[in-house]
């Protein structure tokens, strides 16, 4: 199942994750969030969304590998793919229909959204 991670970009940006070539993505404290986390697999695919500033899906990522032997702090490393060629910004997101029933809209402040494969497919072409 692919995932959207936000992220703001003047804490840690695609830019950043582009430099560092991995990292562990953490920081995060809410329950449905963290249970979302835990259960990624490794090759799951990620976009990752500029929040606050820019408001938009940037690029795209993968889980490297995910250790949940701690509930309340999973170590899920990720990977940059690649930047998007257009950015999908959340004006776009919301206007179309691909998105209606989308948790991103339901609870706006979830920090790792669940994507169905059309959704990914949307944000990346």
């Amino acid at each position: 199942m692919p995932f959207l991670l936000k992220t703001e970009p003047g804490k840690y940006s695609f830019d950043d994750l582009e430099r560092d070539g991995e990292t562990t993505w953490d920081g995060i404290s809410n329950n449905t969030a963290l249970l979302n986390l835990r259960s990624m697999k490794p090759g799951e695919k990620l976009v990752i969304y500029h929040s606050n500033v820019g408001k938009a899906v940037v690029g795209t990522a993968k889980v490297v590998s995910v250790d949940a032997t701690d509930p309340k702090d999973p170590k899920v490393r990720i990977k940059p793919v690649k930047r998007l060629k257009q950015e999908k910004t959340l004006d776009d997101m919301r206007q179309t229909p691909v998105f209606k029933d989308s948790l991103l809209f339901r609870q706006f402040r979830l920090s790792v959204v669940p994507l169905t494969d059309a959704q990914y497919d949307w944000l990346t072409l």
